[in-house]
């Protein structure tokens, strides 16, 4: 059997032993050491590295098995191990990431069936190789084994995915998000390498090392950014080491499905630094709501994203619909071995009826709240507006005309999200304000007869809107029968 050594730096990490072919030696065996540095290869005693797997910033990923449990359970045993030279606080705060990372998994891995289990974590301390007479402490989590391919490989083997296929990523991660986010954490690193897809076709959320706990922050769910992100996938708020927020993660994931579209992999290549947005909609072709939803998530401004996992499932009409995962990997079984959780049921999904849009105005549609908000907004703006324009014109034929022109400036403005909730109140105070201060605007009425009819423009619009709202809800439901 061969095992690896674990220690950072080993000349020659590779070490077979034959006697621990027999599994009944494997079971019962003190320990055994790299036969060139002299390491402790079975971890605490009970884990045995064979493979590694890969190497990052804060540590290194061995393939592993567990001799205390019947099937000799594969598992993988994360190593802290920072690169570089480190200050004592960078140090610090990289031993903290990590120790986040196993307090994150035993709180939610066990509570979701596509976040991996933690089964233990603990120090180890050796005599130095490299610095005799000197001990070094190394730290290492043991959690579940995903067998199968990250987003990263599976498009580097498979080319660009297609719309269905990116729905069925978007559904997936969206509702670990929804779970992450109500447990008050904000995974802060969502890219394709750490989503993994199972040889069964399930999606796992992966490495939440780099995890922010908002538990405890203010209202809002907010919390401060450590700086640690991947280029290209964090957006403003996170790279400027503010705070971080649910859209955080959003915004990364939008541009993981945009990266898994265009099969781009060099995601800052579709980032036009001069105009400050992405450009992705000339490198692949997909449905309006698709597009008009991830520009929406993609927004630079944290208050104009999504801002749940929940509100983009809802945009794209995916809350209560099932999906079956549609890539599974040829010249693999589609059994699940017995360490996994659970098989997945078999789902689908239907693209939702859409609605034509010219591909020039792709933005992203208004939600209810939204629309009552700028109905209200009209119907007061629409008031004051007349009441102005009818004191200066004194024709009703043309003060109708401008109304009707100004008005619809106004609501093309909202649908384009040029004016939001802070350019309402800056036109509604602007305007009540030259009333106020122009008697002659006023057509002899008094500010308070101005006011209530302004108000109960507002309250018209609200009440016709709502009523719209509510019939064409109604006929998409009979119609959809």
């Amino acid at each position: 059997m061969e095992i690896y050594c674990t220690r950072p730096g080993c000349p020659r990490p590779r070490n077979y032993f034959s006697d621990l072919d027999d599994h009944s030696i494997l079971r019962t065996v003190q320990q055994k050491y790299c036969t060139t540095c002299g390491m402790p290869l079975i971890l605490v005693g009970r884990y045995l590295p064979s493979k590694l797997l890969g190497r990052g910033g804060f540590g290194a990923a061995f393939l592993a098995c567990d001799r205390y449990t019947p099937g000799m359970r594969q598992c993988v045993v994360k190593q802290f191990q920072p690169a570089g030279n480190l200050s004592s606080t960078q140090l610090q705060l990289a031993q903290d990431l990590f120790e986040r990372e196993a307090t994150v998994l035993e709180e939610i891995g066990s509570k979701h069936e596509q976040i991996p289990d933690l089964f233990a974590y603990f120090p180890v301390i050796v005599s130095s190789f490299f610095q005799p007479g000197q001990q070094e402490q190394f730290f290492y989590l043991v959690q579940e084994y995903i067998d199968g391919q990250s987003l990263e490989e599976e498009l580097a083997q498979k080319g660009k995915f297609s719309e269905q296929e990116v729905l069925d990523v978007l559904q997936d991660i969206l509702k670990i998000l929804q779970f992450v986010h109500q447990k008050g954490i904000i995974h802060r690193d969502i890219k394709p390498s750490n989503i993994m897809r199972h040889r069964n076709g399930k999606l796992y959320l992966l490495d939440f090392g780099a995890v922010k706990q908002v538990a405890n922050a203010p209202p809002g769910g907010v919390a401060s950014s450590t700086g640690i992100f991947s280029l290209g996938f964090a957006p403003p708020e996170q790279m400027s080491g503010g705070q971080v927020f649910p859209s955080t993660d959003l915004y990364a994931l939008a541009v993981t499905i945009v990266m898994l579209l265009t099969g781009e992999k060099d995601v800052t290549k579709l980032f036009d630094v001069y105009n400050n947005q992405w450009k992705w909609h000339e490198h692949v072709s997909v449905s309006p709501l698709l597009a008009n939803t991830l520009d929406r998530m993609l927004l630079p401004a944290v208050n104009q994203r999504f801002q749940s996992a929940q509100e983009v499932l809802n945009a794209l009409n995916l809350t209560c619909q099932p999906i079956t995962p549609t890539h599974i990997h040829p010249h693999q079984p589609t059994q699940l071995p017995p360490q996994t959780k659970s098989q997945p049921q078999p789902r689908q999904i239907q693209p939702p009826p859409q609605t034509p849009l010219s591909p020039t105005l792709r933005v992203a549609p208004l939600s209810t709240l939204e629309l009552l908000i700028g109905a209200g907004f009209s119907g007061f703006e629409g008031g004051l507006i007349a009441i102005t324009l009818y004191s200066v014109l004194r024709s009703p034929s043309i003060t109708l005309a401008a109304c009707a022109v100004i008005l619809a400036v106004l609501l093309f403005g909202q649908k384009q999200r040029w004016i939001e909730k802070t350019e309402m109140l800056v036109f509604a105070a602007g305007t009540s304000a030259a009333i106020f201060f122009f008697p002659f605007l006023r057509f002899g009425l008094t500010i308070r007869q101005v006011m209530i009819i302004a108000i109960a423009g507002g309250l018209v619009a609200i009440a016709v809107t709502a009523l719209f709202r509510l019939i064409y809800k109604l006929l998409t439901l009979f119609l959809s029968k």
